[in-house]
């Protein structure tokens, strides 16, 4: 039987695990910037909802592009998710999109490396 309280509570450390993985890539990156943790946890869940929502639908439109790159248009629609958010919320800048590209990579070594190593 899962227990309801531990799926909760290891949301919650997935939460704040990428809201740490939003602030080492902010603090790396020079073209990215985070208000605060709390503006991480904010953005952390709001990029999450994007990767849910938005991320298909771009993947979708921009498949011809991705075939012909052979899958390298992938990180420029994950930087493109990143620049939505960015121009959504306003505690979280990015500058460019060289920025938002190259951001998008390193937030996802740096999230996965955290969550190897915390989770």
């Amino acid at each position: 039987m899962i227990n309801p309280n531990g799926q909760a509570l290891y949301s919650l450390l997935h939460w704040s695990v990428s809201a740490i993985a939003l602030m080492v890539t902010a603090y790396i990156m020079p073209g990215i910037q985070v208000g605060s943790f709390f503006s991480a946890l904010i953005t952390a869940a709001v990029i999450g909802l994007a990767n849910i929502l938005i991320w298909p639908v771009l993947m979708f439109l921009t498949l011809p592009l991705n075939i012909i790159t052979l899958g390298l248009f992938t990180f420029v629609v994950n930087g493109a998710v990143l620049k939505i958010c960015a121009a959504i919320l306003p505690n979280f800048k990015i500058k460019n999109w060289g920025s938002a590209i190259f951001g998008s990579i390193l937030l996802s070594i740096v999230s996965a490396g955290l969550h190897y190593l915390i989770i």
